[in-house]
C-alpha cells in the first residue's frame, strides 16, 4: 500500500512547497504546485494572555500585560553592566508570561503600544471563535499570517483551508475566513486562496498558473481556481483518500491526484463549494431540533460551566436546569483529529481558571446568553449535513478515479 501511495504522489500535484519570498511571489520558473505559499497557524505562546471569549476581557488583560512590559523595558534600559535578562525581568504570572521572543524584545528596548485594530477574531479550535490580539511581539510567532488576514476588511473575501498536519493526531480540513490557531500535537497549516500586502492591498490569487493550467487541460478551459480551491477541500474530506495517503499525510503535506473522468471532477468542484460553505457558516446553520429537558427543581439558566455527554451519547447536559436530548448517533461520525465537531464544542465552551495567572475564560456571552445552546444544535446540523455530503462523495468518486489516472500515466 506505501509504496503505491508513492507511486500515486509521482503522479499528483503537491499541494505546495516553501517559498521564502514572504510576499508570496515566484522568482524564476514556474513553481510546480498548487499553492505558492501557505503559513502556520497564529503561535502566541501564551493563549491565556492573547486570546479570551470576550472582546472587554481580553483588552484589559493585554492592556495589563502591555504595561507591565513596557515597564521592565524601562528598567532594562536603566540597567547597568553585563546583566543576563533571564535573571533581570519580573516573573509575575499574574502580569505577563515571557518567552524567548518577548525577552528579546526587550533587550532590543522595543516598546508596545495598544491598538484596538490588533483585537481580531480567531479560530482557536473547530467551531471556536475567539478575539485574539494580533501583533508580532505579544504572539510569538506571526508566520506569514499577515499577508493572509492583514485587516479585518479582507476576511469578507479571503478563505483559507486549515489544515491539520502531524502524526499525533489524524489529519482534518477545515475552512475559515479568520486568523486560525496553531493547534496543539503537530500543528496546522493555512492554505489560502489569496495573499496581500500587509496593509490589506496588492491582492493576489494563491493558485498557481501552472495549476490552473494543468486542471484546464485535463478537464476544460472553463476551470477556474476557486473550482480547484473546492476541488482540493472536497479531496482532503475523502475517506479512500485519507486512507490511502494514511501514512504519507503522517510526514508530509498532501499531493492531490487529478481524477479520471471529468465528472468525477464536477462531483468534487460541488461537493467542496457545498462543504465550504457550511463549515464557514456554521453559525448560521439551522438548528437541529433537540428535546429540552429541564429540571424544574431549579431556576432555569443558560449559563455554561462545564457541559457533558451523557455516557451513551444521546443528549448533552448543559447545566443543572437543562439537558438537550435527541442527539443523533451520526452526528458523531463527522470528526476532527481526535474528536468529533460536537465534542470540541463540548471541550472549548466550558469556563476555565488557568492557574498562573488566575485569568478566567468564560464562553458565556451576555448579549447573547443563548448562543452556546444554540451553538449546539447548529454543529449537530453541520455534522449531520457533512456525513451526509462526505457519503455521497464517496459514493460517486471513488479510489479507482485517481488510480486510473495513475495507471493510464504508467
Amino acid at each position: 500500500m506505501e509504496r503505491a501511495a508513492r507511486a500515486a504522489d509521482q503522479h499528483s500535484l503537491r499541494i505546495t512547497e516553501f517559498v521564502s519570498n514572504l510576499m508570496g511571489a515566484v522568482q524564476g520558473p514556474a513553481v510546480q504546485t498548487l499553492f505558492k505559499t501557505y503559513s502556520l497557524g497564529i503561535n502566541t505562546s501564551r493563549d491565556v494572555w492573547a486570546y479570551h471569549f470576550e472582546r472587554s476581557a481580553l483588552v484589559r488583560n493585554v492592556e495589563l500585560f502591555i504595561r507591565t512590559y513596557n515597564s521592565e523595558v524601562d528598567r532594562w534600559r536603566r540597567h547597568e553592566g553585563d546583566a543576563n535578562v533571564d535573571d533581570y525581568v519580573l516573573y509575575d504570572d499574574t502580569k505577563i508570561k515571557w518567552s524567548e521572543g518577548l525577552k528579546l524584545d526587550l533587550k532590543r528596548g522595543l516598546y508596545l503600544a495598544f491598538s484596538k485594530t490588533k483585537v481580531r477574531r480567531s479560530l482557536y479550535r473547530p467551531f471556536c471563535l475567539q478575539w485574539l490580539y494580533f501583533d508580532r511581539v505579544l504572539n510569538e510567532r506571526t508566520y506569514q499570517l499577515p499577508l493572509l488576514f492583514p485587516t479585518p476588511a479582507v476576511e469578507a473575501e479571503n478563505i483559507v483551508i486549515w489544515l491539520k498536519v502531524g502524526s499525533e493526531w489524524s489529519m482534518f480540513a477545515l475552512a475559515t475566513n479568520v486568523i486560525p490557531n496553531l493547534l496543539p500535537q503537530g500543528g496546522s497549516q493555512c492554505f489560502p486562496y489569496y495573499t496581500y500586502s500587509e496593509d490589506g492591498t496588492n491582492r493576489r490569487e494563491n493558485i498557481t498558473d501552472w495549476a490552473l493550467s494543468q486542471f484546464q487541460a485535463k478537464y476544460s478551459p472553463e476551470v477556474t481556481k476557486w473550482d480547484i480551491f473546492h476541488y482540493v477541500y472536497a479531496l482532503l474530506h475523502h475517506p479512500q483518500y485519507r486512507k490511502y495517503f494514511a501514512e504519507n499525510l503522517k510526514r508530509d503535506l498532501p499531493h492531490i491526484p487529478l481524477l479520471h473522468k471529468k465528472e468525477a471532477f464536477l462531483v468534487c468542484v460541488r461537493i467542496g463549494k457545498e462543504l465550504m460553505d457550511m463549515h464557514l457558516n456554521y453559525e448560521q446553520a439551522n438548528e437541529y431540533t433537540l428535546d429540552w429537558i429541564e429540571n424544574q427543581e431549579v431556576p432555569f439558566s443558560w449559563r455554561v460551566e462545564k457541559m457533558r455527554l451523557t455516557p451513551d451519547k444521546t443528549a448533552v447536559i448543559v447545566n443543572e436546569s437543562l439537558t438537550l436530548s435527541g442527539i443523533p448517533q451520526e452526528c458523531f461520525q463527522y470528526r476532527l483529529g481526535n474528536r468529533s465537531a460536537l465534542d470540541w464544542v463540548i471541550d472549548q465552551y466550558q469556563v476555565s481558571k488557568d492557574k498562573r495567572s488566575g485569568i478566567v475564560s468564560d464562553p458565556n456571552n451576555m448579549d447573547d446568553e443563548e448562543y452556546i445552546v444554540r451553538l449546539v444544535g447548529k454543529v449537530v446540523t453541520v455534522s449531520l449535513e457533512t456525513v451526509k455530503l462526505v457519503r455521497e462523495l464517496e459514493q460517486a468518486v471513488t479510489q479507482e478515479d485517481w488510480m486510473s489516472e495513475i495507471k493510464e500515466a504508467h
